[in-house]
């Protein structure tokens, strides 16, 4: 049996993959570097106003989330 490409896989069939071999951990590993193509991008801090931006928004998210804060 051949090993499939993972990097050719769309993330759906990645995902139905990874559920259909759960033993996989190569294929497990490759969903996770793939990433979730809508999560937003933020850029690294590089000034004290960006740290506080983005401090700002880990609170929102963490805030919105219901986790203890």
């Amino acid at each position: 049996m051949t090993k499939p490409d993972f990097s050719k896989m769309s993330c759906q069939e990645l995902r139905a993959y990874v559920l259909a071999h759960r033993d996989n951990d190569e294929a497990t590993e490759a969903l996770i570097r793939m990433g979730n193509p809508n999560s937003p991008v933020y850029p690294f801090p590089k000034t004290d106003e960006d740290l506080k931006a983005m401090e700002e928004i880990l609170k929102r998210k963490l805030g919105s989330s219901g986790g203890a804060g």
